[in-house]
């Protein structure tokens, strides 16, 4: 069955449209959380420990790709849905031109600064070389990383949803293969680790291209185009959102590793990084089920079809409730699993992993609420409320709550915080919801 972004939209049709984005996301989860589990298991805590480090700030630019990718996507799908296809595959060369540009950029000064930051970051001793090493060599293939991303959302506005799972399947793969190889089998370490991601990141990056560049019988192509600055600008800022939650997102976790090094020290880190490990993995649901839907309500908004608008918001919210509920039962139920798989090594780290574990579960229940509303706003090219959603959401509680929290409830109140500012983002999504329901018309 043939499902396109003007169809409407039951819930069996819905699911079957947004389930090759959210298991796309999973296994884009997948093999970052590989990374981790080799070299906890393979190299030893204070490697594992290293890249936990680092890593908040190796996804800042993970954020950018999204940024390029969800803007310039609800763009593309908008104009798909006024009836001008020649001029969206203008919008979508535009914005694939734009992401390598600014990723050749971005390579270069996080290649340079690598050191330096590391240092900032709290690094000693030994894990300094380690953060150093593995930055590094993720930067080589950060054009590559930043492409992935960006071509996630473009294949579901292509109505190519499928590839886009087969992509980064093959992708996935490609990193859990080399990981096993490099690190398991050769013992490179951390070296050997980053070489596998970044391999699996150019795989990631490197078949859509080839895909929209050849003809295809998708509704998207790479075609020429004159750049036009404030288009992507345009796209830029409606996909703000994006790289504001990546970005608060990684600035939250460098807190939250200087809070963890205060209250509990290395391992206090290491737990944390098996939480935001697992965390991928859940929340990847979410933002893919997210990402799959926004082309659909991209497209019913530029056709002025409201009843399909109000019908995409009523299921979205009711599966969002739905799936954080089950996705907080699993966690709870399997902290103590996930936890002896990265950490099991270790008595008294697998401890505190799995007692912290149980108590971020619970966070489950809300995020999804807050992290389609953002990208529902995302969806109707407005950008700004999208990005004060998520600012707020991953910046402004989480760093509050990490701050204040443990100070009446040491370590417990930092596994606690994160719960307590997906509270606060859902009260004021639904703020944002309600004041722009007459304009928009979803309810």
């Amino acid at each position: 069955m043939k499902i396109q972004l003007s169809d409407h939209f039951t819930y069996r049709r819905l699911l079957r449209f947004v389930f090759p984005s959210v298991i796309m996301m999973v296994f884009t989860s997948i093999y970052g959380v590989v990374d981790g589990l080799f070299v906890s298991n393979f190299v030893g805590k204070d490697a594992f420990a290293a890249i936990n480090l680092v890593m908040p700030f190796l996804m800042i630019f993970g954020g950018v790709g999204f940024m390029f990718g969800t803007g310039g996507s609800a763009l593309v799908a908008m104009t798909l849905g006024e009836q001008k296809k020649e001029r969206a595959n203008q919008y979508f060369t535009m914005i694939i031109v734009g992401t390598v540009v600014t990723g050749a950029v971005i390579s270069i000064i996080g290649f340079i600064v690598m050191r330096p930051v590391a240092i900032w970051l709290g690094a000693e001793g030994d894990i300094i070389d380690d953060c150093v090493l593995y930055g590094r060599i993720m930067m080589i293939f950060n054009i590559f990383f930043m492409l992935q991303n960006a071509f996630q959302g473009f294949f579901i506005t292509a109505e190519k949803p499928h590839l886009g799972l087969v992509t980064t399947v093959a992708a996935g793969l490609t990193n859990m293969v080399l990981d096993a190889l490099f690190v398991g089998v050769l013992k490179w370490g951390v070296a050997g680790a980053a070489i596998a991601t970044g391999l699996c990141e150019t795989v990631g990056g490197i078949i859509p291209f080839i895909y929209f560049l050849s003809p295809n019988k998708s509704l998207l192509r790479l075609t020429k185009t004159k750049i036009e600055v404030k288009s992507i600008a345009r796209a830029c800022w409606n996909g703000a959102s994006e790289f504001v939650s990546n970005t608060a997102s990684s600035i939250v976790g460098i807190v939250y590793n200087f809070q963890l090094l205060k209250y509990a020290g290395a391992d206090g880190v290491a737990a944390h990084g098996v939480l935001m490990y697992v965390q991928f993995i859940f929340i990847a649901m979410f933002i893919g089920y997210a990402m799959g839907g926004a082309p659909i309500i991209s497209y019913h908004y530029g056709a002025g079809n409201t009843d399909e608008l109000k019908n995409m918001f009523k299921k979205s919210n009711i599966i969002m409730g739905i799936a954080g509920s089950i996705m907080t039962v699993l966690a709870f139920t399997l902290a103590g699993t996930l936890a002896k798989v990265f950490v099991g090594y270790d008595v008294e780290l697998f401890t505190m992993t799995k007692h912290a574990f149980r108590i971020f579960s619970l966070a489950f229940i809300f995020s999804g609420f807050t992290i389609f509303a953002s990208s529902f706003f995302t969806a109707l090219n407005n950008g700004g409320i999208s990005a004060a959603i998520s600012f707020l959401r991953t910046f402004i509680f989480k760093m509050a709550a990490v701050l204040i929290m443990p100070l009446f409830w040491g370590l417990d109140g930092i596994w606690w915080s994160v719960t307590a500012a997906e509270v606060f983002a859902l009260v004021i999504s639904f703020i944002f919801l309600v004041v722009y329901r007459k304009k928009y018309k979803y309810i």
